[in-house]
Parts: structure tokens; C-alpha cells; sequence
């Protein structure tokens, strides 16, 4: 008999297709920024840049619908129970197409009005109208995409969405600047995000009856999509905590972008770039606590405590170990990496400086979403999402407004690394003094 792999080496074998995927998330809205920056100009990259905290305020609710559901899933998976599996997938689906058609019909239909309360500069109104328009029609798809996705991973497969996402990622890079050309202007990428989700959608449907998969959208599963209540109450007790601390993120960034909006277009274009430069760094912390929730949620359904604490301290040493070394690489060569989505000089020094004010708070940010991811993994979302609040509303958002005041733009920048220590040193007390005390119980 041979011995047990060692918890790194299980931990890396799932968080590696895991990063993978949301590189080739980050990928897609990166390169489409390069084709609209490089093809179209600095106004159409502002102008998607200004939808970036509307759409990140959506996507929260349904990542919070995918995180319930994902820990159920993870849960019903370490304990063996599989008829579970199906129940909490089609209730969660259920529950985000209504509200992704909802939202997404209402948006669309005041997607200029949206854009004028953002405070979005008048050369750059009509494009960004444009594009939030397209982006909330388009919305159902796109997280229908996300949610299957993410629930897959719920049962230890993270090599499946990988796959999908290849194959979405590799629609919409051929067909963008294809749009592009064809007169589609600034809405391309939408488009191509749609038709990518769509085709992606059928295809991964396909694969997933073929393999039956636990999540194979079959008959049992079709049969889910009309809500069990007691699931669904369940899945919002631990997503809707985590939707609600995301949107809390969402509206800082709004306040963030409306601060930003008063130096000019030049200044939005700034926040663009280096939006996108954290995002990566962002999303390998994502991913690593995203890892420690799902092998968590497994565990506590095997009733494994001991394996919970291991995968804890495996997540703070990926965390230090991949973001850390992610974040000393950029910081080796900013104005290439910059330079691939801005050529404007003064915009591209503009962005040097507030991506070294900001890019090293990853860190901590990715640290204090391992313990909250953690505790997560539990059923446990209202306290890490508490504290969360506390530091963006308390910290964050004075400490902007001030310090703009007081050196201008650099000031707004200067926020992210106070309220991300914060964060830290907040979910790592909690998790020590208080919730590693208590007993945990699983929830299926």
C-alpha cells in the first residue's frame, strides 16, 4: 500500500488547473483591453473601465450563489452523499438565471442613465453606454458559464472548467478583433463573450452526459432547477454573506472609480491598466482561497479536522510563495507589463506610479482570504463578511478620501494597502482567537 501524497502536493494538483482558469479569465478581458486600446484608443479602454465596478457589483451576486453552492456540493462530496449533488446544482441554477434575466432586461434598458450617475466623462459617455448595454443584455449567459463552472469544482474537478474556459477563451480571442474590423466597435468583446459562452455552454453540456458526470445537466437535474427551499435558504445562509461583503467591495470601488473620474479620462484610462495588472495578482489569491474553501468543504464532510488546519497553512504558503512572487515579478518590469495595454506616455507614467503604490497589498489580501475562505468552507460567512465591511467602510473609503484630498490621485491609490492590511490582521485574529476554538459541524 502507498503512502498518502503529501497535503502540498494534492493542494497543488487542484489549485494548479484552478489558477489556470482564471488566468484564462483575466486573459480574455485583458487581451480584448489590448485589442480596443491598441485598435480603437485610450477612450474605449476608459470607457470599458468605467463598467469594471458595475460589473464586478453583478458578478458578486452570483458568485456568492456559486460559493454556497460549492460548499454544500464539497460537503455532500467528502461525505459520499451524491444524491445532494444534484439538488443544491439545481436549485443554485435555478435561482441565478432568474436573477441574471431580471437584472440583466432592467440594466440594459438604463444601462445611460447607469453610466451618467458614475460621473463617466462626456467624451467617453457614449461608448461606455454602449458597452454596459451589451454586457447586461449578454448577462445570463456569462453566468450561467461561471456558475457550472465553479459548482464542477465543488466536486474535486478543477481539470473540467479548465477545459471549458480553454475553449471560451479561444472563441472570443478569434472573434473580437474579427468584430472589431467588421465595424463592431467598442461592444466586440461583449459579443464575443456571448457567442464564446453560448458555444461553450452546449459544448461542455455535451461532455458532461457523455462522461455523466455528477453534474451532468440530465433529467435529475433539469428537474432541480424549480428551487428546494430548504437547500436554497442553506446556500444563501453562506453566499449571500459573501455576495453582500463583494457588492460592499463593489460599491467602494464605485466610490473609488467616481474619486478617480474627477482627474480626467487620462486618470480612468490609469485605473484601467492597473486594474487589470492587480487583477492577476488578485486572482491567484482568489484562487488559492477559492482551493481552501472547496478541500475544506471536503474535509469537514469527512469529518477531518486535522486535514482542515493543514490545508490552511498550505493556502498562507501558496499565498506567499505564488501571489508574493507574481507581485516581485511585475514589480521587475512595470512599464512592459503597463505598456501592453496603454501607448499614451503620460497615462502609462501616470499608471507606473499608482500600480507601486498599490500591486504589493495583494498579499495581504490573499492571506486574509485563505482564514476567511477557511471559515467559509464551515458554512461560516456572516462574521468574515462583517469584518470585511468594517475595514472598507471604516478604513478604506475615509482613508481615499482624505489622502486624495490631501496628494491627489495617489491618495486614492494609497487606500488599497491600508484596508487590505486591515482585512488581514482582522480575519487572522478571528480565526485564532475565536472560530478555531469551536467545534464544526458539517452541513449535509
Amino acid at each position: 500500500m502507498s503512502a498518502p501524497k503529501p497535503l502540498w502536493q494534492t493542494f497543488l494538483r487542484f489549485l494548479a488547473p484552478l489558477m489556470l482558469s482564471n488566468a484564462l479569465q483575466s486573459l480574455f478581458g485583458t487581451v480584448s483591453n489590448v485589442y480596443l486600446g491598441q485598435m480603437i484608443g485610450v477612450n474605449a479602454l476608459a470607457a470599458v473601465s468605467t463598467f469594471f465596478p458595475v460589473f464586478f457589483f453583478l458578478f458578486a451576486f452570483v458568485m456568492g450563489l456559486s460559493t454556497g453552492a460549492t460548499v454544500l456540493i464539497g460537503q455532500a462530496f467528502g461525505a459520499g452523499k451524491h444524491d445532494r449533488i444534484k439538488i443544491v446544482a439545481g436549485t443554485t441554477l435555478g435561482v441565478g438565471l432568474l436573477l441574471s434575466i431580471t437584472v440583466g432586461s432592467i440594466g440594459g434598458l438604463f444601462s445611460r442613465q447607469l453610466m451618467m450617475l458614475l460621473a463617466t466623462p462626456a467624451d467617453i459617455l457614449d461608448q461606455a453606454s454602449r458597452y454596459a448595454r451589451t454586457m447586461l443584455l449578454t448577462m445570463p449567459l456569462g453566468f450561467t458559464f461561471l456558475l457550472m463552472t465553479a459548482m464542477i469544482r465543488g466536486v474535486g474537478d478543477a481539470v473540467t472548467p479548465l477545459l471549458a474556459l480553454a475553449l471560451s477563451t479561444a472563441i472570443g480571442l478569434i472573434l473580437t478583433p474579427i468584430l472589431i474590423h467588421s465595424g463592431g466597435g467598442i461592444t466586440s468583446p461583449a459579443w464575443a463573450a456571448a457567442a464564446s459562452n453560448a458555444v461553450t455552454l452546449i459544448v461542455l453540456a455535451v461532455y458532461l452526459l457523455r462522461k455523466t458526470h455528477a453534474l451532468a445537466p440530465d433529467a435529475a437535474l433539469l428537474r432541480h432547477l424549480r428551487p428546494d427551499r430548504a437547500v436554497l435558504g442553506q446556500v444563501l445562509g453562506i453566499g449571500l454573506p459573501s455576495a453582500v461583503g463583494m457588492v460592499v467591495m463593489a460599491v467602494a470601488e464605485l466610490v473609488l472609480l467616481g474619486l478617480v473620474n474627477g482627474y480626467g479620462s487620462e486618470a480612468t484610462a490609469a485605473y484601467g491598466a492597473v486594474n487589470q495588472v492587480m487583477g492577476y495578482t488578485q486572482f491567484t489569491a482568489m484562487s488559492i482561497s477559492i482551493a481552501v474553501s472547496i478541500l475544506g468543504a471536503q474535509a469537514i464532510g469527512g469529518s477531518d479536522r486535522a486535514r482542515l488546519d493543514g490545508i490552511v497553512r498550505t493556502g498562507l504558503a501558496f499565498n506567499l510563495v505564488l501571489t508574493g512572487g507574481l507581485v516581485a515579478l511585475i514589480y521587475l518590469a512595470p512599464r512592459a507589463v503597463l505598456g501592453i495595454f496603454i501607448t499614451d506616455g503620460a497615462v502609462l507614467d501616470l499608471a507606473k506610479g499608482l500600480l507601486f503604490i498599490a500591486l504589493w497589498s495583494s498579499v495581504p489580501f490573499g492571506l486574509a482570504t485563505t482564514f476567511s475562505g477557511a471559515m467559509r468552507a464551515a458554512g461560516v460567512a456572516v462574521t468574515p463578511m462583517l469584518l470585511s465591511i468594517s475595514a472598507i467602510v471604516g478604513i478604506e473609503l475615509p482613508s481615499a478620501v482624505i489622502l486624495s484630498r490631501a496628494i491627489g490621485l495617489k491618495g486614492v491609490w494609497a487606500a488599497y494597502p491600508i484596508v487590505f492590511c486591515a482585512m488581514f490582521l482582522l480575519q487572522m485574529g478571528y480565526y485564532l482567537l475565536v472560530w478555531r476554538k469551536k467545534a464544526i459541524k458539517r452541513l449535509v
